[in-house]
């Protein structure tokens, strides 16, 4: 499940970037039993991801470990 219909037009991050927030998104959204789209707890998950990487956390797994707490997974 790509992150990018969750991004704010005008939001500038590196295609490697939006890679690995989408893979960290669709790991996080599996978990959860996540699949809509078009889920407010799904809107809920990309907007952390995107909130965390616009702090500069780019690196898959501490975004990865960063969003797990958030949602109390670890």
């Amino acid at each position: 499940m790509p992150i990018r219909p969750y991004l704010l037009e005008g939001s500038a991050f590196e295609p490697e970037a939006i890679s690995t927030m989408s893979v960290v998104f669709e790991s996080v959204c599996a978990e959860l039993g996540l699949r809509d789209k078009d889920d407010p707890a799904t809107r809920l998950v990309a907007s952390k991801i995107i909130e965390f990487a616009q702090s500069g956390v780019l690196d898959a797994a501490r975004l990865r470990s960063m969003t797990r707490k958030e949602f109390k997974l670890e």
